[in-house]
């Protein structure tokens, strides 16, 4: 977390949190004031090409000054499988987009965005009120963008 930055610096940021996919990236916006992650539309192209592009939009339209990217550990704290191929997309990011990027856990946010919308009645995978394409990835691209913003409200 940025703690060798001043308060003023930190709030006047906008961050794009960041859960990545093969082929679904969720978004998520939020800022240094105000400390709250909202779900953004995910990155849901066909194409690499065509999600980086709507990245590029999100980061243009918003004022994105960082991005934050769940990074995979296992329970145990390990590095998890999909390291190699997060870091890959994490050096992609920053040769693009010459932003700062921040990466931070991701244990269970998908798992408890699941159980989310459980609770409010919404089914997983079929049936009625099955989430739209993408709305499941950026769910967990806002709760970990949260504990990021949390942690650097809290430091």
């Amino acid at each position: 977390m940025p703690q060798d930055k001043a308060p003023d610096t930190i709030r006047a940021e906008k961050f794009l949190g960041i859960d990545y996919g093969e082929k679904r990236i969720g978004l998520s916006f939020g800022d240094g004031l105000l400390g709250v992650a909202v779900p953004c539309p995910a990155a849901c192209g066909k194409t690499k090409k065509a999600r980086f592009a709507a990245i590029e939009a999100a980061i243009t339209q918003r004022g994105i000054t960082s991005l934050v990217v769940g990074y995979p550990y296992n329970m145990d704290g390990s590095k998890g499988a999909k390291v190699a191929e997060v870091d890959t997309f994490i050096e992609e990011l920053q040769k693009r987009f010459g932003l700062p990027v921040h990466r931070l856990d991701e244990r269970l946010t998908t798992v408890k965005v699941h159980d989310d919308l459980k609770v409010f009645g919404r089914k997983r995978r079929t049936g009625r009120r099955t989430p739209p394409p993408g709305d499941i990835d950026s769910r967990a691209a806002t709760l970990i963008l949260q504990d990021y913003l949390d942690g650097i409200r809290s430091s």
